[in-house]
């Protein structure tokens, strides 16, 4: 290089600099014209190592930058084989800590790139590297600079980057060879494979995927941008490579910048946009296969059926005919769609969208993610499926949201995820991922006597039209390979998120979650359920739940189990509800009556009860015994949902009658009260007046009365019509008079008193016409209880033993009392209490006869004084007196 071009180029001011670059492109200019290659390379070397490297001399930095420009633009078509050497210390200069350094690395590549055009795709990453970096500088000059040059760039490749081979990658065409007029002159693609493009898409994609986590707004903008023109190259398939950078450009939603914030959202729809063009592509191709496939089928069958027919000319044209029009089929299926060879990663993509599901903070990327979902749900809902768990996990909190708008997109996934789910395959229609079509028939499916060679000649073509060859042949998947192919939900995993979201705050995603457990279950009752697992505590746990709907919810699912399953399960569950009861006294207080009438509306009552009745029997808490009796007799008395089991509970006429009336009078005797309004209802009015002639041995406690006294405003409701109705046959019903007498002998002077004895005083001129004189013997013979107009069809035909069943209700009676006076700490000289277990078989009574209780029996506890007990029955009663109030003026 001459000396008056060096000191130029190392000169303080530009215009000096830009006269010596001048001159240098002259020079080169007439070495390149002369082939003196040596001398260039002589030049571009002392450019590089003693002015563009030039750390510490910025003046000479910038000469060398300029006069690596210049040499570029001299050298024209001969810059191609001089690129590694002149851009590798332009790109060393972006970093400079000097500004107009930058600056001017800035404009030497841009000149640089203007001359190489595709050229410079070569080191694309590099550049963009650099751009990348710039884009963010505190220097607005330098931002200029860096923005002028990635114009350049993106133009470039926009033009050159899908097809753009550099010319050094390419070899010169082989001489021209004369061939043979029968040789294949058609060229063989893999003996010269194509050599590679400028420009490599791959080997973008891993710095695209390391830049696009940064912070920086502009940078920001600069790779979004970067990202969209990209995309917009057809032959470059961006989409494929999706799932390397769409966690980092959903990120970008999260920034307070509007300007990024509207740009990823364009981005992003032309991306969804175009995996839905795809779609509806590679179907519209599926479809068409298959509907050619069938085509093919049905002439090849037409063929088969008339080539015995047709004369052998006939068929060679038929047959030639075919063949013609298979070759048109294959010819236009070579027809090439955009989009039909792009593969799109649905699975790598969905496990970004479900990530980002995790963070609730981020709104505006749990929005786009759950647009994205609703979107696969459409095109390919059977790769949403095995996410279903982790979508369900984060989806249902989310429709619970305060923000609208994720309210509104996370209940349309919701529903649409539901409806998919829904559609599938149940467990009775395919059981263990079993198909559900039948196979093809067989030898052996023949019948007996049947002739194999008559099969073969006359049924032989149905046979072969049954079978799933053709359609394997064709690529058309058959019934029972679409059924096998089909796509199975985790529940185990479904199920264990759906349970941990029975602790969410919100209502509605709990109800949300007790939803889709229903509906799993509807499904696939044997996956999602089992007994000794940790859902069913936890479905027990929720009907403590504060929201009625959450509870209502909790109960169709539990019934919907029971009801599927076997009785242990039932019997299982009766016997955990008693023991949450038990425990948690304040639910059966607030919600037992609701989880009664529940279960009810959705079980056998008469089961429910049974079952309940019969654990009750077992209860060694006598006194949660005594309540939970109580709750469960109010239900049966008043709730709408048991009107028929009150029904059944009238006619003791039959056994089954009996036996259910049976079962609940041993359970209920631990509740005195309860006992005697299940003897009005069943109508057994003899063993209900039995029953108040054992109340004369009982404590009278205030509990009682104030049960009496809800009694009588039942009895003074629609439930007991027929009972006061019967008050006017005192013939046929004598001692329902004396039930009814006995109840007001018990009650103190009290509104209930006084309600009851108006009652009875409008038909008191009926009833003292009938009642007769009192029996001797407190327990009646059995012949009294055995009458044929109410227990059928004589004793032979009565399973109701009266006799032992008022000496059940009087043995937990005593020892309710026993239990009581320990608790209050009072001394009993009778037997104690832990020696008697209400489990202990009874011993045998006489099969017939009268029984009088043993003359040694242990005596009925002293009633406590009338003045205290009419005080106290005066405070607690006066609520329950209203009450009786309002139901008579009801």
């Amino acid at each position: 290089m001459e000396p008056n071009v060096q000191r130029l180029l190392n000169d303080k001011l530009y215009d000096k600099r830009k006269t010596g670059a001048l001159e240098l492109e002259r020079s080169i200019r007439e070495l390149v014209a002369v082939k003196d290659y040596k001398r260039v390379s002589d030049i571009l070397d002392q450019l590089c190592n003693d002015y563009a490297y030039a750390v510490h001399q910025p003046h000479a930095r910038n000469g060398g930058l300029i006069g690596l420009a210049a040499a570029a633009i001299a050298l024209g078509p001969e810059l191609p084989r001089y690129l590694e050497v002149i851009v590798p210390p332009v790109l060393a200069c972006f970093t400079d800590q000097d500004a107009r350094v930058r600056y001017y690395a800035c404009e030497s590549m841009y000149n640089i790139a203007k001359v190489a055009k595709g050229e410079i795709l070569k080191y694309f990453n590099h550049i963009f590297d650099a751009l990348c970096k710039l884009g963010a500088d505190s220097e607005l000059s330098v931002k200029n600079g860096a923005e002028l040059l990635d114009r350049l760039i993106k133009d470039i490749v926009s033009e050159s980057a899908a097809t753009y081979v550099s010319v050094l990658e390419t070899d010169p065409p082989p001489p021209y060879e004369a061939k043979d007029s029968d040789q294949d002159s058609s060229p063989n693609p893999n003996s010269n494979p194509s050599p590679p493009t400028a420009f490599s898409l791959p080997d973008f994609i891993p710095l695209l995927k390391e830049r696009i986590w940064v912070m920086n707004p502009f940078t920001r903008t600069f790779l979004v941008g970067w990202i969209t023109l990209l995309d917009s190259i057809p032959d470059l398939e961006l989409v494929t490579y999706l799932p390397e950078f769409l966690a980092g450009l959903l990120k970008f939603l999260s920034g307070n910048n509007a300007d990024v914030h509207s740009a990823t959202s364009t981005c992003l729809d032309k991306f969804l946009n175009e995996i839905k063009r795809i779609a509806r592509v590679k179907k519209g191709i599926a479809e068409s296969k298959k509907s050619k496939g069938d085509g093919k089928r049905k002439r090849e069958d037409s063929v088969d059926s008339g080539s015995m027919r047709l004369a052998p000319d006939d068929a060679e044209e038929a047959g030639s005919t075919t063949a013609n029009e298979d070759e048109d089929e294959v010819s236009s299926e070579d027809d090439w769609i955009p989009g039909q060879d792009v593969q799109i990663n649905y699975k790598a993509i969905l496990e970004i969208l479900t990530a980002t599901l995790d963070s609730p903070l981020e709104e505006d990327s749990l929005l786009e993610s759950l647009r994205w979902i609703v979107s696969f749900l459409d095109i390919c809902p059977e790769e949403v499926l095995p996410f279903t768990p982790k979508i369900l996990a984060h989806l249902l909190p989310a429709m619970a949201s305060g923000v609208e708008p994720i309210r509104q997109a996370a209940a349309r996934v919701n529903t649409s995820l539901m409806d998919y789910v829904v559609s599938l395959t149940d467990e009775s229609e395919a059981p263990s991922g079993q198909p559900s079509t039948r196979p093809p028939p067989s030898t052996a499916d023949r019948p007996e006597g049947a002739s194999s060679t008559r099969a073969s000649l006359s049924s032989g073509r149905e046979m072969d039209m049954r079978s799933p060859t053709p359609a394997q042949n064709s690529g058309v998947p058959t019934p029972a390979e679409s059924i096998q192919r089909q796509p199975d939900l985790d529940y185990a995993a479904a199920v264990t998120s759906l349970t941990l979201l029975f602790l969410n705050d919100h209502e509605a995603t709990r109800v949300a979650a007790l939803t889709w457990l229903i509906m799993l279950h509807r499904k696939a009752p044997r996956k999602i359920v089992a007994f000794n697992d940790g859902t069913f505590p936890a479905l027990l746990k929720t009907l403590s739940d504060p929201a009625e709907a959450v509870v209502t919810k909790d109960l169709q699912l539990l019934s919907q189990i029971s009801r599927n399953s076997e009785d242990d399960y039932f019997s299982n569950f009766m016997v955990s509800l008693l023991q949450l009861f038990s425990t948690d006294r304040k639910l059966l207080e607030t919600r037992g009556n609701l989880i009664i009438r529940q279960l009810c509306m959705t079980l056998s009552p008469e089961r429910i009860y049974r079952t309940l009745a019969e654990t009750i029997e077992k209860e060694e808490d006598v006194e949660f015994a005594s309540i939970m009796v109580q709750n469960l007799n109010n239900n049966l008395i008043t709730a709408p949902e048991l009107a028929d089991l009150r029904k059944r509970l009238r006619n003791l006429e039959t056994k089954d009658g009996q036996a259910f009336f049976v079962a609940l009078f041993r359970s209920w005797c631990y509740n005195a009260v309860a006992t005697f309004s299940l003897c009005l209802l069943a109508q057994a009015y003899e063993a209900a007046y039995n029953l108040l002639q054992i109340f004369a041995e009982l404590e009278m406690t205030v509990n009682i009365l104030i049960q009496i006294d809800k009694l009588v405003q039942l009895i003074e409701s629609p439930v007991f019509t027929y009972l006061r109705l019967q008050l006017l046959e005192p013939e046929k019903y004598p001692y329902l008079y004396k039930c009814l007498y006995g109840l007001l002998m018990l009650l103190p002077q009290s509104s209930a008193f006084a309600a009851l004895k108006n009652r009875l005083n409008s038909v008191s001129s009926i009833g003292y016409l009938q009642i007769g004189p009192r029996p001797s013997a407190t327990t009646p013979s059995a012949s009294s209880y055995d009458r044929p107009n109410r227990l059928g069809k004589g004793r032979e035909d009565n399973i109701i033993r009266w006799e032992q069943l008022l000496d059940k209700f009087r043995t937990v009676q005593d020892r309710a009392r026993r239990a009581q006076r320990m608790m209050e700490g009072g001394l009993d000289d009778g037997p104690a209490f832990s020696g008697i277990r209400i489990t202990e078989k009874e011993p045998p009574r006489p099969a017939a006869g009268p029984t009088v209780p043993p003359k040694d029996s242990t005596p009925a506890a002293a009633p406590p004084k009338r003045s205290g007990l009419t005080r106290q029955f005066g405070r607690l009663g006066a609520s329950v007196s209203g009450r009786g109030k309002r139901s008579q003026q009801q």
